[in-house]
C-alpha cells in the first residue's frame, strides 16, 4: 500500500474521532471516507486497535515535528524554547490526542492503546513501528529536552555545555507541560520561560 493511502486512512480516522468518540468510530466507515475498501484498511493496520495505534504514533510523531521546526527558528535560545512551549500548548489545545499523550489523561472517548509494545504480525514497517512501545508524558520530557540541548548547543559544544543546557532546557519542558494543564496569560509564556531559564544558562 502507498504510504499516501495509509496517510488518508488516519486522516478519516482522525476526522472521524473529532466527530465521535473513538468507540463509535467504525472501519467501515473510516475506509469508505479514505475511498478504499474494508479489507485494505485491516490489511494495512490488522485491527481497529492497530489504526489506534497507528494513529497515536503518528500524532506523536507529528508534535515532535513541530518541536524541531520550534528549535530550528531563529532567535535566542530563549526565544526557541518559548517557541517550543508556544508549540506545545497550540498543539495540545488543537489536538485531543497530543493533549492525553503529553499529560496522561485519556478521556472515555478517545482511543487508549498501552503504551507498551504489543506483539506484531504485521509486513508493514510503519505499522511495526507503531506496534512498538509509544512515548509517555516522561518520554516527552526525554526526547524534547535532549533535542532542545542538541539544536541549542550545535555541534562545537563539548559536552559540558550540554550538560550545563540539561536541566533549564528540562525545567522548560515541564513548564510548557503544566501550562498545557493550566494555560498562562495572554502573551505570558515567554515570561515564564524566562523566570526559570536564566538568560546566562542560554
Amino acid at each position: 500500500m502507498m504510504p499516501a493511502a495509509r496517510e488518508s486512512l488516519l486522516d478519516a480516522a482522525y476526522t472521524a474521532l473529532v466527530r465521535l468518540p473513538w468507540s463509535a468510530v467504525r472501519m467501515v466507515d473510516v475506509a469508505a471516507a479514505a475511498g478504499v475498501s474494508r479489507q485494505t484498511l485491516y490489511n494495512e493496520f490488522g485491527s481497529k486497535d492497530g489504526l489506534a495505534r497507528a494513529l497515536v504514533r503518528r500524532e506523536a510523531d507529528g508534535y515532535l515535528a513541530g518541536v524541531e521546526r520550534a528549535l530550528a527558528g531563529p532567535g535566542e535560545p530563549g526565544e526557541r524554547l518559548t517557541a517550543v512551549a508556544e508549540w506545545t500548548n497550540s498543539a495540545a489545545r488543537d489536538n485531543a490526542l497530543i493533549r492525553a499523550m503529553l499529560t496522561g489523561c485519556w478521556s472515555e472517548r478517545l482511543p487508549a492503546p498501552p503504551l507498551t509494545a504489543v506483539p506484531s504480525s504485521s509486513s508493514v514497517p510503519a505499522q511495526r513501528r507503531a506496534d512498538g512501545p509509544l512515548p509517555a508524558p516522561r518520554d516527552f520530557v526525554r526526547i524534547v529536552r535532549d533535542r532542545a540541548v542538541t539544536a541549542l548547543t550545535g555541534p562545537t559544544a563539548g559536552a559540558a555545555g550540554s550538560a550545563e543546557l540539561s536541566r533549564p532546557c528540562e525545567l522548560a519542558v515541564r513548564l510548557a507541560l503544566s501550562c498545557v494543564a493550566a494555560p498562562p496569560g495572554e502573551g505570558g509564556m515567554a515570561e515564564l520561560i524566562r523566570a526559570v531559564v536564566p538568560r546566562q544558562a542560554v
